[in-house]
């Protein structure tokens, strides 16, 4: 299983749209290299931010 996905392929794995993904990276400063991006950086990224956008809606 490769690590790093192209965004059509991450999209796919993560549950969201292509343009999606991209501007989750563009938004969480994931790189995106030779048009692949890292499946673990990206996904816990976007884990990462969504705690943080729980937390700030509890507070």
């Amino acid at each position: 299983m490769s690590v790093h996905l192209t965004p059509t392929e991450l999209a796919k794995e993560s549950g969201l749209h292509r343009r999606q993904v991209i501007m989750k990276c563009l938004e969480l400063g994931v790189p995106i290299f030779d048009g692949r991006i890292d499946k673990t950086l990206f996904l816990s990224s976007l884990e990462a931010a969504q705690r943080q956008e729980h937390a700030a809606l509890r507070a």
